[in-house]
């Protein structure tokens, strides 16, 4: 956590990247729900991580919790000064946010809360979204769509989870988990290059 931790620096999350199994540049970002008092701190420690992903084009994975605003324009001054890639993790933020990410040629990441009954505009951003640009995640151990919700979250729930994403998409399950998987390997080029080598 930004508040209890020591930033490192873009140097040093640059040498942790060379790791054959550092697929991504985070999890980072801005949560201002418990912790707006450390906004300055989490915006420097995303300013670094942005530079991390940029000098070893590998994906940021970005965390944004009542900070839309800020994550925007982040992410806009940021992409205008040199290109990355990025994710938005575990997507529940407004359509201001995720048309902003679109528009910069982001991924959203649809979690168990798309599942859950009551995220009808959760699921509506999704609709709205190029399928090019979805992947599903667990955010293990926490959000467990339905059937499973109120327990442990596991890996295997991606299925639950993408089976809402085929819904709201008009795909059946095959298609859709096969295009959400080629994302993936688009996105995460260096995990789909260890796991084909595997």
């Amino acid at each position: 956590h930004v508040a209890e931790e020591a930033p490192l620096s873009v140097e040093d999350i640059v040498a942790l990247a060379a790791h054959p199994k550092f697929v991504g540049i985070g999890e980072t970002g801005l949560d201002y729900h418990y912790t707006a008092e450390t906004k300055a701190a989490q915006q420097e420690s995303l300013h670094l991580h942005i530079e991390a992903a940029r000098q070893t084009g590998l994906p940021l994975i970005i965390h944004s919790r009542d900070a839309d605003d800020d994550m925007a324009r982040i992410l806009a001054e940021e992409h205008a000064a040199g290109p990355y890639t990025c994710v938005m993790h575990c997507f529940s933020s407004g359509p201001d946010l995720a048309r902003a990410a679109l528009d910069l040629g982001f991924y959203l990441s649809m979690s168990g809360i798309a599942a859950f009954p009551k995220s009808t505009e959760v699921r509506e951003i999704f609709a709205a979204a190029p399928i090019d640009r979805i992947l599903v995640e667990t955010d293990s151990p926490y959000l467990a769509p339905p059937p499973h919700r109120g327990k442990r979250n596991e890996p295997a729930f991606t299925a639950d989870t993408a089976r809402v994403g085929a819904e709201v998409f008009g795909l059946d399950y095959p298609d859709f988990a096969a295009r959400t998987q080629s994302n993936f390997d688009r996105l995460f080029a260096k995990a789909a290059a260890w796991t084909g080598a595997a």
